[in-house]
């Protein structure tokens, strides 16, 4: 796989209550990624730049929301989000604590 491209994958992590929840329950990452990425790369996006080893994928398209200013009505744009699981003992930690 390129590099250039692995380090373009990943645009960041997702921080929400859910995904707060999913990363203390399931030892996973909720990371925000480039529409046209697949599994395999963002599996190994992750691997390269963290140095962790990663179990599995799953990625979802996160529709965008019809938001309204004023009388002019506009939509989101379109996002994949992709859920990392990561290999037992394996820790991501975003805040360098």
């Amino acid at each position: 796989m390129n590099s250039e491209r692995l380090t373009k994958v990943i645009l960041g992590p997702v921080v929400a209550e859910k995904a707060s929840r999913v990363a203390e329950n399931n030892n996973q990452v909720v990371l925000k990624v480039l529409p046209n990425a697949n599994k395999t790369e963002i599996k190994q996006a992750v691997e390269t730049l963290f140095d962790v080893k990663v179990a599995s994928v799953s990625t979802t398209n996160v529709k965008g929301k019809v938001k309204r200013t004023g009388r002019i009505m506009g939509k989101r744009s379109d996002w994949k989000k992709a859920y990392v699981t990561l290999a037992d003992g394996a820790d991501l930690n975003f805040l360098g604590e």
